[in-house]
């Protein structure tokens, strides 16, 4: 093999590992700390502000 293709295969690799860690990082900043979809609070709201006043 090779530098080309090393370097190609390296390349490819981190690609691949930082798309996903993008992809990983977004899907989970769309939940809070109970694992609830921050987008869906006003169907429970009132359970969502009691608790988060009470912390």
């Amino acid at each position: 093999m090779s530098l080309g293709d090393i370097l190609y295969i390296i390349a490819m690799g981190l690609f691949g590992w930082m798309t996903f860690s993008i992809i990983r990082n977004n899907f989970l900043s769309k939940f809070d700390e109970l694992e609830r979809r921050k987008d869906l609070i006003d169907e429970y709201e009132e359970e969502y502000t009691q608790k988060r006043k009470a912390s």
